[in-house]
């Protein structure tokens, strides 16, 4: 499964192992937002069970941002000593078994324990998936990352737009923990390519009379110096930016839009299916930007549309929620494509395996550690002034940020030349 030529290279996959590693990064994708947006939607219902306010929902939003920047930073150090792999089922371990906490939580305690257990994983799997694109289909990155991204809307779309009639007819704690049906289903792809590891590595050791340990990790990934350098590139602080605060004004909107309307007027299973609109706009995006960043040099003009998007949506929730709710949702998702672009800009941007997992390192563990503010940061300002202007003056400021990162990332350059340069 492995190249046997040289670790820096991208070990193209074949055969059943193939099948297997694509099996593995889809089901993957499908799973790394379903403890997002299948909270979101009955953080009243929570709030009535567990008797919290608009300050813990506003914790419990920060969650995803917070979980994913702690672990974008630890997962190379991850993959390197365990293996993209193993890594990979580390990660959907983690998603299933915290789908399944959070379900039987008594109390807002657990039910954080469960919600950081189940983000843990998808915070490990948001790294990953990139470098096991580039490693074992570097010649489908476009295809392989439209796919995955993709899937991973849909795991996005379909917890929002299911949560509350779920909840109403069989409970919220079926509605939470349905989930991890589908976290345990992609575990089972990650078995099947370790074991062909396995058994590739132990005919190696016959063939050679030697000793081979099986999970001789990534070393290509995280190697200190370009760990290092990565922070001081304008290549990684501008994907940061870019990243960051896109997902700052996601995970903001994820889960104060379904109060925000309900406020106006609307129900809260309407409020859920704007949600799930808002993210069904993303799979737009993610059937779309990969095919267009792998062929435009320099995708900053669309950046800058997705921005206008995003600041006309804002100024008409602000001004007459319930008026055009449909057309405002819809500006929202079409300004939220800046989020796969800005994960196929991880494959464009680096030449090697070591370079995408640095860069995607980087760039979502400071980029959701920036986007940690969003979800609280509205909701204070929100609770402060009683008014949702100055929570939607933050969100169009962070768009401002946003473009300025995305002028720096989106140029046509490699991440390893600039470690050569730093």
């Amino acid at each position: 499964m492995r190249a046997a030529a040289s670790p820096a290279s991208p070990t193209p996959a074949l055969g059943a192992g193939a099948a297997l590693v694509l099996a593995g990064i889809v089901l993957s994708a499908f799973n790394l937002r379903t403890a997002v947006t299948s909270i979101t939607p009955l953080l009243d219902v929570l709030g009535r069970e567990f008797a919290f306010g608009a300050t813990m929902a506003g914790v419990l939003g920060m969650l995803p941002s917070a979980a994913f920047a702690l672990f974008g930073v630890a997962t190379p150090a991850i993959a390197h000593r365990a293996g993209l792999e193993r890594t990979a089922l580390l990660a959907m371990a983690l998603a299933a078994a915290g789908l399944v906490l959070r379900s039987l939580a008594p109390g807002t305690p657990v039910l954080i324990a469960g919600s950081l257990v189940a983000l843990a994983g998808a915070g490990i799997g948001n790294v990953v998936l990139p470098p096991l694109v580039k490693r074992y289909f570097a010649a489908r990155i476009g295809m392989v990352s439209t796919l995955y991204i993709a899937v991973m809307q849909m795991g996005t779309i379909l917890p929002a737009l299911l949560a509350v009639p779920v909840a109403a007819a069989v409970g919220w704690r079926i509605s939470l923990g349905a989930w991890a049906v589908i976290a345990v289903a992609a575990i089972l792809p990650w078995l099947g390519v370790l074991w062909i590891e396995r058994r590739a590595d132990s005919a190696l050791a016959r063939v050679h009379d030697r000793a081979v340990l099986p999970g001789d990790g990534a070393p290509e990934l995280v190697a200190p110096p370009p760990r290092v350098r990565t922070w001081r590139t304008a290549i990684g602080w501008g994907m940061a930016l870019m990243f960051g605060m896109t997902s700052l004004m996601t995970y903001a909107l994820f889960t104060w839009l379904p109060k925000l309307l309900t406020d106006a007027g609307a129900s809260p299973a309407y409020g859920g299916a704007m949600v799930a609109l808002f993210a069904g706009l993303g799979l737009l995006g993610a059937l779309v930007m990969p095919a267009i960043a792998v062929r435009v040099r320099n995708p900053f003009p669309i950046v800058f549309a997705c921005a206008a998007c995003q600041v006309a949506a804002y100024a008409g929730l602000l001004v007459a929620p319930m008026a055009m709710p449909l057309l405002w949702v819809s500006l929202l998702g079409l300004g939220g494509c800046t989020f796969p672009l800005a994960l196929t800009l991880l494959n464009k941007r680096t030449r090697t395996p070591a370079g995408s997992a640095a860069l995607s390192g980087f760039t979502q563990g400071m980029g959701y550690t920036l986007a940690c503010l969003g979800p609280l940061l509205f909701g204070l300002l929100h609770e402060t002034t009683g008014s949702w202007t100055w929570p939607f003056a933050m969100l169009a400021a962070s768009a401002v940020v946003m473009l300025l990162g995305a002028w720096q990332a989106c140029k046509p350059r490699f991440l390893e030349d600039a470690w050569q340069q730093a």
